[in-house]
């Protein structure tokens, strides 16, 4: 991100020209008085090269004690050391007491640039560079040396150039001048940028990569002989610096060293704070996190169509083998942009991964799905480390998060657009909730078994259908502990209360937690009777689960098992993903196969349509047959008895037309 404004301090032996310097630049012509100092300047950005606010600052011995000196020098973005090109005395100065002085002043971690000035060459017919220059070795917080003339104009306008240069560009978190290279920073930073431009993952810049990246830094593409002899640039000088007609990142990062050493900072600088840098070349916060997301009461966030396509084309970059899965040295390559490894390996256990163990497609759009709903500001930082705000051309990544409506407003509609739906999944301990969730991603007791403890996940995360849409179902494994339940506990979209089957004291935790959080909320619930494949036993309770279930209006408990030879059947996650997706639905028939009589019948009975008609008949009905005489009277009763004779045959005769479907 660039500054917001430089701070220029001109410092030097007592009539050096500081003053007249800043008073030419200001009228254009040499004063005919000189004050003893000039009051501060501040020069708008639409009048400077780089368009940014410049404070001009000058120094008077005379006037100033050494405390505002220090203090003047502690603010400066830039300090320009004057001397006159005529006066011996006053360039000795500026290694015996003004570069020392300004390193007293200023904090050794972040050194102030310095810009060496030799007024007054109109005096003299000789160059001082020949001095300068071994001074200018000895420090490298001096950043160049420019010779000027207050009396002549010379130079004048190019002084504060290079001095707003030093603070926009500065030479030193790139370049080491000592060893005539740049700095390992600055190469880790260059080598992610070229990692994201390079769009098929080749390790080769060809000419149209080259191109979106033109144009993505400097607002416009290169022409066809202009690659070509940047080509033939590296070429030259570098071997393996081109590779099949295109650039490679020893050629990329050898440009940006020619770029810097011709004095051509600004380049480099450009590309990377395009790509989010700082001065300290670290990503930006404003980059990383672009604003705080307003997320009210009732809505979640969830990624948009077109985050999932940039996801899509990452995922494929980095699946060389074309397998649809991610071995770790893949994974790690896509990872590679970041500064860490932001994927534990408890990600293997929340999301589907092959039989190797390596995450899937599918798996690996679940886990970008579960960061985007869990913790939206961390999904937004791995998108600008993935360099979405630059790939997909958005102001930012800010761009690819969706923030739902107010579940309120769905509940009142009866209808969503929401594609992730969280269950909280609650169970005694050994209740066989851990064995649920992996049960989701495909995964027997067999499979289970061989899983590290440590790598275990309290999430699970992955697609199911309902009613021919594809939805997100995530389940949260929830800590028993009845008292210290937190509302983020509580808060979902469905809750799933696991029992053991086989353990008689294991349905008593369910039927408190249901009673004591869940039984006058709206949030439908679902009760599995869990580790079905072991013999049942009764309940120490005083109702049986079935009794309970029907007291409350939940559906029959649900028997599950994960000890198969195959994967656990995914009916009932199936049906969970259809209880959240329709929290006011009555689901009497629990397969929700949608290809069954009975549940195309019910689709048709609750379909739009339908209930238009029936509000409209019902109203008509109303309006006709309200009066108490119309009741009575048996011409109301026999149409209302033909009415239900004419429905009851239209159900009957649909009926027939399913079944001679199936």
């Amino acid at each position: 991100m660039m500054r917001k404004d430089v701070r220029i301090l001109l410092v030097g032996e007592p009539k050096v020209g500081k003053t007249s310097l800043i008073m030419s630049l200001v009228s254009e012509e040499f004063p005919d008085v000189v004050p003893y100092r000039a009051e501060e300047i501040t020069i708008p950005a639409d009048v400077t090269p780089e368009r940014v606010p410049t404070h001009i600052v000058d120094y008077s011995e005379a006037e100033q004690t050494d405390e505002q000196l220090s203090s003047e020098i502690s603010k400066a973005n830039v300090i320009c050391i004057v001397y006159a090109v005529n006066n011996k005395n006053s360039i000795e100065k500026v290694t015996n007491h003004w570069i020392p002085l300004i390193m007293e002043s200023t904090d050794k971690d972040s050194r102030v640039p310095i810009i060496l000035v030799g007024n007054k060459s109109d005096l003299v017919e000789h160059s001082s560079m020949e001095t300068v220059l071994p001074i200018m070795n000895q420090y490298t917080e001096i950043e160049t040396c420019v010779e000027c003339s207050a009396k002549n104009l010379k130079n004048i306008s190019e002084l504060f150039y290079y001095a707003q240069k030093a603070v926009l560009h500065p030479t030193g978190p790139l370049y080491c001048p000592e060893q005539k290279e740049m700095k390992p920073a600055c190469i880790k930073a260059l080598t992610r940028i070229f990692k994201i431009s390079d769009l098929d993952n080749d390790g080769i810049l060809n000419d149209s990569e080259l191109n979106f990246f033109q144009g993505t830094c400097f607002n416009a593409p290169l022409e066809s002989q202009a690659l070509e002899d940047v080509k033939n640039v590296v070429r030259k000088n570098v071997v393996d610096g081109v590779r099949e007609n295109g650039l490679t990142l020893k050629g990329f990062l050898f440009l940006h060293t020619l770029f810097i050493q011709r004095g051509r900072h600004e380049t480099t600088w450009t590309v990377l704070r395009r790509f989010g840098y700082d001065d300290d070349l670290e990503l930006h916060q404003d980059y990383l996190f672009p604003l705080v997301l307003k997320i009210p009461p009732g809505c979640t966030t969830e990624l948009n169509h077109d985050a999932y396509l940039f996801l899509q084309s990452i995922f494929d970059k980095h699946d060389k083998d074309r397998d649809c899965a991610l071995s770790p040295e893949e994974l790690k390559d896509l990872f590679d942009v970041f500064p860490y490894m932001p994927w534990g390996p408890d990600v293997n256990n929340t999301v589907c991964t092959s039989e190797q163990g390596w995450i899937t497609y599918q798996g690996y759009l679940s886990q970008w799905t579960l960061t985007a709903y869990l913790d939206v500001q961390r999904c937004l930082e791995y998108l600008g480390h993935l360099g979405y705000s630059i790939i997909s051309e958005q102001e930012s990544q800010a761009a690819a998060i969706t923030v739902t409506r107010d579940k309120k407003i769905d509940l009142q509609k009866k209808q969503t657009q929401r594609s992730v739906f969280r269950c909280n999944v609650f169970g005694d301990r050994c209740s066989g909730k851990s064995g649920f969730l992996q049960g989701f991603l495909g995964r027997n007791l067999v499979c289970q078994s061989t899983i590290n403890e440590e790598h275990m996940s309290y999430y699970a995360i992955s697609t199911t259908y309902v009613y021919g849409q594809e939805k997100y179902l995530l389940l949260h494994e929830v800590f028993p502990d009845f008292d210290v339940l937190s509302d983020a506990d509580l808060t979902c979209d469905i809750v799933c209360l696991i029992y053991d089957s086989s353990n008689p004291h294991s349905f008593d935790y369910c039927a408190r937690v249901f009673k004591h959080y869940f039984m006058d909320s709206k949030t439908p619930c679902m009760m599995i009777a869990a580790k079905s494949d072991l013999q049942e036993t009764r309940q120490l309770y005083a109702l049986t689960p079935l009794e309970f279930c029907r007291k409350h209006k939940m559906p029959p408990p649900q028997p599950f098992s994960c000890n198969t030879t195959d994967a656990p059947c995914k009916d009932i996650y199936t049906k969970l993903a259809t209880m959240a997706m329709h929290p006011h639905a009555r689901l009497r028939c629990m397969c929700t196969c949608n290809k069954c009589t009975f549940c195309q019948l019910q689709n048709f009975l609750n379909s739009e349509l339908v209930q238009t008609v029936k509000a409209k008949l019902y109203t008509a009905v109303l309006r006709r047959h309200m009066t108490q005489a119309d009741l009575k009277s048996s011409t109301f009763w026999l149409r209302a008895s033909v009415g239900a004779t004419v429905f009851a045959v239209l159900g009957f005769a649909m009926y027939r037309v399913l079944l001679k479907q199936r």
